[in-house]
Formats: C-alpha cells, sequence, structure tokens
C-alpha cells in the first residue's frame, strides 16, 4: 500500500468517477481502475459500490477513506512544514484584523506584500479584539493586527505604527472654526461611540475621560455608520488617520475632520502571534516588511 494509492482513493471517493478521478491525477482511467482494484486486493475488502450511477464508498469503504484522507493531509503537512523551512514566506498565514483597521489598512498591506512576498497566501478575518485574541490562544488565527496593548503573556507583539485620532465635527459646528482642537474642546460634546467590544470605543473614552460614558446615546456598529451620524448632527466622534479620508462624499460634505493639537490622541497598531508558533520567521519578517512602507497618514513607532 502506498500513498499515491491512498491519493487515489481519496480521489475517486471525491469525484464519484472513474474517469473525471482520472483526469484529476494525470493518468488514465484504465491505470486508476487498476491502482484501486490493486488496494482492495491487498486490504481484502471492496472499497467501493461500482453498480451505482456514481461509483460510492461502502461502509467499510468510507471508514479506510477517512484514515485514508487522514494520512494524505499528514503527508502534505510534512512537506509544507520542509518548504516553509526553506522559505518561511512560502506559506499560508490566517490573519485576524479589527474591523476599525481592515477596510483602510488592508488594500496597502496587501499590495506590498503581494509585491514582497509573492508565495504568502494571506486568509484574513475581521473580528473584534477579544475574538481574535481568542482564536490565537485555540489556534484559529496564526497572528493578528490589532491596536495595543495587548497584555497576553503567550503572545509576541510587535509594535508596527502610531495611527493618530482627528475629530469629526457636524458641518457648521463652532469647533470647525478652528484649524486644530483640543481634547479639553470635546470633552463636554456628546460623543458618538462604537458599540461594546471595540477596542476603539474603549480608546475615545480614554482620550475623552470617563464621564464620557454618561453623555452617549447613540452607538454604532461602524466607523461609517459614526460618520454618517455625525454628518446628521447628532453628535461628534473621533476617527483613526487611515478612515479619515475613506468616506463616502455625501459624509465629507456633512463633516468636518479637524486634527488635534500635539501631542494628537491616537492609538498604536501592532502585529501578534503566538510565541511557541512554528516558524516564528514567517511573522518577524511579516512585520518588518509592513513597518518598512506605512502609509502617508500614520507615524513609525
Amino acid at each position: 500500500m502506498t500513498l499515491q494509492e491512498l491519493k487515489y482513493l481519496v480521489a475517486l471517493a471525491d469525484h464519484g468517477h472513474f474517469g473525471r478521478a482520472a483526469e484529476a491525477c494525470f493518468i488514465t482511467q484504465s491505470t486508476l481502475s487498476t491502482q484501486i482494484k490493486k488496494l482492495e486486493d491487498f486490504l481484502g475488502v471492496t472499497l467501493f459500490d461500482r453498480s451505482l450511477k456514481r461509483v460510492t464508498p461502502t461502509p467499510i469503504g468510507r471508514e479506510i477513506l477517512q484514515a485514508a484522507r487522514n494520512i494524505v493531509e499528514e503527508a502534505e503537512r510534512i512537506r509544507d512544514v520542509a518548504k516553509h523551512a526553506q522559505d518561511p514566506m512560502a506559506r499560508t498565514v490566517q490573519l485576524g484584523i479589527i474591523p476599525t483597521l481592515g477596510p483602510y489598512y488592508l488594500p496597502h498591506a496587501l499590495m506590498l506584500m503581494h509585491k514582497k512576498h509573492p508565495d504568502l497566501r494571506l486568509l484574513l478575518r475581521e473580528e473584534l479584539t477579544p475574538k481574535i485574541l481568542e482564536n490565537l490562544a485555540d489556534g484559529k488565527l496564526d497572528a493578528g493586527l490589532l491596536a495595543l496593548p495587548v497584555t497576553d503573556d503567550s503572545l509576541r507583539v510587535e509594535p508596527l505604527f502610531y495611527e493618530p485620532f482627528f475629530a469629526a465635527l457636524p458641518a457648521g459646528h463652532a469647533l470647525a472654526l478652528n484649524d486644530a482642537v483640543k481634547v479639553a474642546d470635546i470633552m463636554n460634546e456628546k460623543l458618538l461611540l462604537l458599540d461594546e467590544g471595540h477596542c476603539l470605543r474603549d480608546q475615545a473614552l480614554d482620550v475623552c475621560g470617563i464621564g464620557s460614558r454618561g453623555r452617549e446615546e447613540v452607538r454604532a456598529t461602524s466607523l461609517e455608520t459614526l460618520r454618517q451620524m455625525v454628518g446628521m448632527g447628532l453628535g461628534l466622534t473621533l476617527l483613526p488617520a487611515l478612515s479619515v479620508d475613506a468616506g463616502p462624499r455625501v459624509s465629507k460634505k456633512a463633516v468636518e475632520i479637524r486634527p488635534f493639537k500635539k501631542p494628537a490622541p491616537g492609538r498604536t497598531i501592532g502585529l501578534a502571534w503566538r510565541k511557541r508558533a512554528p516558524f516564528p520567521e514567517t511573522f518577524e519578517r511579516l512585520a518588518a516588511t509592513l513597518k518598512s512602507s506605512l502609509p502617508a497618514a500614520v507615524e513609525p513607532v
């Protein structure tokens, strides 16, 4: 019994047809039929019911098929491990990213990765910070792009850049007469915030003071909803720098954006991954690449 025979077994089960399975394996139909029969003779059981329109595994065939799939998958993993050892950037990375960063930073990051590391495949999942940390812990994610600080001793965290906050004001608001605003200027204003679970909500409250909790009347699930609310005159909010120029035109007419006077409040964005993750070179080089070319709106750390 060989690994190749097990691959033929899996292919036939997946396609349910000798011709299509043979084509997928780049062999002739007669060769596939011979190899499957050889495997059945070796095991002493019939693996497939050939009397049906679709070739279907027998009950014992289904049990053997599951074991065969596991063996084939492990063999592929061994090959990937060896390949990654030669080039740590030739792999797939499951990457989590917070929603207040994803739509605005990913176009830049993905273009950069494609240019510098064309063999790196990023599978992206947009999640709130607690979910990213949970998925990092259980291995569902390999790394996460999120706002710092992250207080988890099992993770290594590499700061990437500092993203200043801007004040988003309704058109005609008194504070919009200034070229820049002070944090103290907005402390008595109606503050619009994201819903619970968004780290940007907590950061905005840190900037504006704990008393802001008593003033909030409306919560939103996205920055774009907040921007629309500001445009409707419901209050003001804080926008991270990367999101400032990303809003729809109708909002830009109704919303005035002003920087804060220095030192401007903001957040530090970093890349986090498990300290015990295999091939840490992948994440170290990923972080270094992201830091090497930053969007104009953010600042190096």
